[in-house]
């Protein structure tokens, strides 16, 4: 039996998860997860509500200079947010 088309598991399964739609669903689970690894538990502590529709995470913030200082830094957020999750889940995010 010849295996010159041979593919590594991890392959498979992305392929696998790309065909039945569950791609963006478990990107969108990591980005979220990544929130608190990213910002770190002392933001984590003011921040709560994480959601994503349509490429936006909205999330709620209950401080008012936490809030500020998210904002200024937002598009840095979005991109180290895209580069742990290594796709392009987010373009941008709303603090409520």
């Amino acid at each position: 039996m010849k295996r010159g088309s041979t593919k590594s598991i991890a392959e498979l399964v992305r392929v696998m998860c790309r065909e039945e739609g569950l791609e963006t669903p478990l990107n969108e689970y990591r980005l979220i997860n990544a929130w608190p690894k990213v910002l770190g538990q002392s933001v984590c502590t003011y921040t709560k509500d994480l959601k994503i529709y349509n490429q936006v995470l909205f999330v709620t913030v209950t401080s008012s200079v936490l809030r500020q200082e998210l904002l200024m830094n937002r598009r840095s957020l979005v991109a180290k947010l895209n580069e742990y999750v290594k796709a392009q889940v987010i373009t941008d995010i709303v603090f409520r």
